[in-house]
């Protein structure tokens, strides 16, 4: 570090950890060595909690599918799947030091691991295309399990979900189909991870074909997680909670862990400690200011959090150019067309306290977290409860929870 004048100028003599700009695995980031803010504990945490199924909301680019990343490198069994040693991705981070008795169950478990992100398309039947391919691939993940498959008929329906052949109700039961071809082989119920949950229902709504997708996601997700006898437990990721009516309909085992909750809140996110870690690393305590100007305020659960993804552009782009000045970098990733729709629907009085808003005001509003698409119109609130549980208002505006 050296001084210029008044203001400190940081140079970075040495070669530092690099930062992991883009990358989104837990297990490519530890192997190439990226800089980590270790979450692990939130293995502990839900090892504690011992909910049957977790469904996590937080706005986009918060490091769920880090996270989620990070639980399927921590349990699954890999043995029959290349026999990679995942154990050795979590040396000296902090479940390790938590004790034996959440590590014994490093490697115990078959997993099944599925991204929604990609069920976007323009249409049910090119989505749909996408799911298989997404389904096949898990079922090839783990095409092991037909060497001992005796029963004729699961391995006629093993195949033919693996090629794609199957019938859409085929496709709906397949997750829960494939959790039982685990358990009888590893003799293990199976672990459930689904990340981006919400992407296809999100975009179905609004290219208009939103109650095909519905009763596709339906008996998808419920026969898998509900009163499934083959599952451990589940975790699911997105950033919304979908109203149960529309697709959790009778699913009473649902643990709905949003950014009210205090559970697992300093599990997304970078905490204050965790950032002035970042900036002391790369020599960027002199900035410590304005990256809490710019992207501190964020509140889940009872934990203040800086949004990840802008807090590690900055610290990248200062790197190189320590002068350069910073930007918005999370609302460039983040597609908010419901939010857009919502406020040039709004009345003169919504516009009127949005402006407030903008301008350092404060409102109240009731806000509920459960979002029904079919209702999105119907009342002129969801436009705050929209704004409030994407984040987009939250660094700048008091918005009171009824």
């Amino acid at each position: 570090m050296r001084m210029e004048g008044k203001e400190t100028r940081v140079r970075i003599d040495e070669p530092r950890t690099p930062l992991p700009i883009g990358e989104s695995f837990f297990d490519s980031m530890i192997e190439n060595g990226y800089y980590y803010v270790d979450k692990t504990l939130l293995i502990r945490d839900i090892l504690n909690r011992k909910a049957k199924v977790t469904l996590c909301t937080r706005p986009r680019r918060f490091g769920k599918t880090l996270n989620q990343t990070m639980l399927k490198c921590f349990f699954e069994d890999t043995a029959k799947l290349g026999g990679k040693d995942m154990r050795a991705l979590f040396n000296g981070l902090k479940i390790e030091a938590a004790g034996e008795r959440y590590f014994e169950h490093q490697g115990k478990y078959p997993v099944i691991f599925l991204s929604f992100k990609d069920w976007k398309l323009g249409s049910f039947e090119a989505s749909y295309e996408q799911i298989t391919k997404d389904i096949a691939y898990e079922f090839k993940r783990h095409a092991y399990l037909k060497e001992g498959m005796l029963d004729s008929a699961d391995l006629e329906m093993f195949n033919k979900l693996s090629r794609r052949q199957g019938s859409i109700n085929d496709c709906n039961f397949s997750i829960k189909f494939l959790s039982k071809c685990l358990e009888d082989y590893h003799g293990r119920k199976a672990i459930i991870l689904i990340d981006e949950y919400d992407v296809p229902l999100e975009n179905s709504w609004t290219r208009g074909f939103y109650p095909e997708m519905v009763d596709f996601i339906r008996p998808l997700l419920g026969s898998a997680l509900k009163d499934n006898p083959h599952l451990q437990f589940s975790v699911i990721t997105g950033c919304l909670r979908i109203s149960k009516e529309s697709i959790f309909t009778g699913l009473n085992n649902l643990d709905v862990v949003s950014i009210l909750s205090g559970h697992y809140d300093e599990h997304f996110g970078f905490t204050q400690d965790e950032m002035d870690a970042m900036l002391k690393y790369y020599d960027q305590e002199c900035k410590a200011g304005i990256v809490r100007d710019w992207y501190d305020g964020y509140v889940f659960g009872n934990t203040e959090v800086y949004n990840p993804w802008s807090s590690i552009k900055v610290v990248s782009n200062w790197i190189n150019d320590i002068d350069r000045h910073p930007e918005p970098h999370w609302v460039n990733t983040s597609g908010n067309d419901i939010v857009r729709t919502l406020i040039d629907r709004a009345d003169d009085e919504a516009k009127a306290e949005l402006e407030n808003l903008i301008a350092g005001g404060m409102i109240s509003k009731a806000v509920h977290e459960d979002v029904t698409y079919d209702e999105i119109y119907k009342n002129a609130d969801n436009l705050w409860n929209f704004m409030f549980l994407l984040v987009i208002l939250r660094k700048w505006a008091n918005v009171w929870m009824g």
